[in-house]
């Protein structure tokens, strides 16, 4: 069934047999976009950094795939039976999207999965958000100057499925101070492009991230792919890359979009000052500094330590715990939970998560410990 006006959507996805290998058996991080050591002039690290910050095409398309393994097979197994198995990727496995980029206000990407599509799409001040799967939508109307996309759209694809490399190397410039090594390592090839290097490295050796790596194109200078090892890895734990992509402005019809027969859409018009109501409680930007959370959400976060170490704290709120769950919900939890080992010392005693990347605390009274360290570093904080 054609969903866009212009020509099927599948026309501008990757094709099913592909998209189902990938999504179904988990591409290697390896295999995703070839690497190569193309001749390009020396720049140093200083100079990446200025021409990511200062990179603006006037357009693009591609396909983007997103890879993860973070350690947790028994995890991931279990998050197979949980929402239809969406979320076992995001811990062990891979997704793919199409993205399109004409301009701050003109850009869609479209999420493959098994069991269809979901669509979110900008065209000035129209956002639709569309899955297939059900054929329902919210058309959400922007006010005028509103140059920020709602939190219903930000919401509208599960946390962890692929963004653009441009996304992802934001959260980890995010991560630069003094705590952070900058350096560059040459070039590469990704999705057919010259791209240089840039890798960032935690100066704390507590860290379980032992580098980041940004591959900077050439050219454009935008990131074509972002690979996050863990320490002493040889193959990222996260990747987020261009499997494919051109920097032609795409067609001002790739924007367009039109409900098909028999379609559920919520209209949505947030008001004037929707930038300050779709703001979302965010985590506190200094060590030791809380946030306020709103209704329902757990307790003060703080963080604790600074830079790659840094370690969240918060407790979860009364009717999340588990007493409180029924249900399919209960057993859910409980399936997954039953999976953690337990552990117990001064602190008191809970479940542990542990992964390449990450380590997560939850202790039998409420309380949460995470953060990019060792178990025994969160025991100290706990």
């Amino acid at each position: 069934m054609s969903v866009f006006r212009s020509r099927p959507a599948l026309r501008w996805l990757v094709p099913s047999a592909a998209a189902v290998a990938v999504i179904g058996g988990g591409a290697a991080a390896g295999t995703i976009v070839a690497s190569a050591d193309p001749a390009l002039p020396e720049r140093t690290a200083a100079q990446l950094l200025v021409d990511l910050q200062s990179a603006n095409p006037a357009g693009f398309s591609g396909t983007v795939v997103q890879s993860t393994d973070l350690g947790l097979p028994g995890i991931a197994g279990l998050l197979s039976n949980v929402e239809g198995g969406g979320l076992t990727s995001l811990v062990a496995g891979s997704n793919t999207a199409r993205v399109w980029y004409a301009g701050e206000d003109k850009a869609r990407l479209a999420l493959l999965a098994d069991g269809g599509e979901t669509d979110v799409i900008r065209n000035a001040s129209d956002v639709w958000i569309w899955k297939s799967s059900d054929n329902s939508g919210t058309h959400v109307t922007l006010p005028a100057g509103v140059g920020d996309t709602t939190k219903k759209e930000r919401q509208a694809l599960p946390s962890g499925v692929p963004s653009t490399p441009q996304e992802a190397a934001d959260a980890a410039l995010a991560a630069i101070d003094g705590t952070t090594k900058v350096d560059t390592t040459g070039a590469a090839e990704v999705a057919g492009r010259d791209a240089y290097e840039l890798v960032l490295s935690p100066r704390d050796t507590a860290s379980l991230v032992g580098q980041v790596r940004l591959a900077l194109d050439a050219t454009e200078h935008i990131p074509l792919r972002v690979d996050v090892y863990a320490k002493n890895a040889t193959k990222p734990a996260v990747r987020v890359a261009f499997e494919q992509v051109s920097f032609e402005v795409p067609d001002a019809e790739q924007f367009t979009f039109n409900p098909p027969p028999g379609a559920k859409v919520e209209e949505v018009k947030p008001p004037a000052d929707a930038l300050e109501q779709h703001a979302e409680p965010g985590l506190p930007a200094k060590p030791g500094e809380a946030v306020k959370p709103g209704a329902g959400e757990a307790e003060d976060f703080k963080l604790i330590g600074e830079g790659w170490t840094t370690i969240l704290s918060g407790k979860l709120p009364a009717d999340a715990a588990p007493q409180e769950l029924t249900g399919e919900e209960a057993k859910q939890f409980e399936s997954v939970l039953g999976t953690l080992p337990k552990v117990s010392g001064e602190w008191g005693s809970g479940r542990l998560l542990s992964g390449s990347l990450f380590s997560a605390l939850l202790t039998d009274d409420g309380r949460i410990f995470a953060g990019a360290v060792t178990p025994e570093a969160l025991y100290a904080v706990a």
